[in-house]
């Protein structure tokens, strides 16, 4: 006969074992990822000179890739969102070596690819620690709880605003009732007007870094910093309209914000 406590302790040093494992493999695939950036030269790549010589070196490293450019780059942003990095950087990057448009691009297929995978390993590969994640924030809670309440919109909720660091939010839907392609669905235009707005503000930055005042060149910097402000503004009018229209049916106040 067995003994119900027995069977319960069992299972949580065989869950908590199974966390530690995970743990250890994602702290060693990011040690690995860092020396490879390292040996590659990616560290030093953004370290002395000027801001001109950082940009004219990091956009020389993605020209020598050729065609390999955008796939490197979208893999930089999978990896990144596997291993919870902020994305802003790399957005930024993606401007300021591409450019405004193809920088939005490859942005927004780059960081859809490492959400969609994110949300894959949280729903199977790592749901043990995810559901760790969400048992010792109260905040991470309410992501499941508006799922149950709101379903699809409760997704576009937190992605038009920042309730909850994107990352972690892959991971946390991985657990929630909601399709992968209803989630990419949703995520995919609702990740495009903040995309466009820093990729813009990047791309224009890149005109006037890597073209020396040139009059072409200001007039693009122009017309892409107005493109980045209509956007920025767009961004910034979403907390309103969500809060008024979803806030409180999601069960949560789009004005506060989580510390996970």
């Amino acid at each position: 006969m067995k003994i119900p406590i027995v069977d319960d302790m069992g299972d949580k040093i065989e869950k908590h074992g199974n966390s530690w494992a995970r743990l250890i493999i994602a702290a060693g695939l990011i040690a690995v990822i860092l020396l490879i950036a390292s040996q590659a030269g990616f560290i030093d790549l953004l370290g002395g000179g000027t801001l001109r010589e950082r940009v004219e070196r990091l956009d020389a490293l993605f020209q020598s890739l050729g065609a390999r450019a955008p796939t490197a780059f979208i893999l930089i942003w999978i990896v990144a969102c596997v291993i919870l990095l902020p994305g802003l950087p790399i957005s930024l990057v993606g401007g300021l070596v591409f450019g405004a448009v193809w920088g939005s691009v490859w942005t927004t297929v780059g960081a859809n690819l490492g959400a969609a995978s994110a949300f894959l390993i949280g729903r199977y590969a790592a749901r043990s620690m995810v559901e760790g994640w969400i048992d010792r924030n109260q905040s991470l809670k309410k992501i499941d709880e508006g799922v149950k309440h709101q379903g699809w919109r409760m997704l576009m909720i937190t992605r038009l605003v920042p309730l909850f660091p994107f990352n972690l939010q892959n991971y946390v839907y991985g657990l929630t009732d909601i399709p992968l392609r209803t989630y990419v669905l949703v995520t995919l235009p609702c990740m495009i007007p903040a995309t466009i707005a820093y990729n813009f503000a990047s791309g224009s930055a890149r005109e006037v870094i890597l073209s020396g005042g040139q009059p072409e060149a200001l007039k693009k910097t122009f017309l892409y910093l107005a493109i980045a402000a209509v956007f920025f503004v767009l961004v910034s009018l979403f907390p309103g309209w969500v809060k008024k229209r979803y806030g409180a049916a999601a069960g949560t106040d789009p004005g506060e914000k989580s510390n996970p």
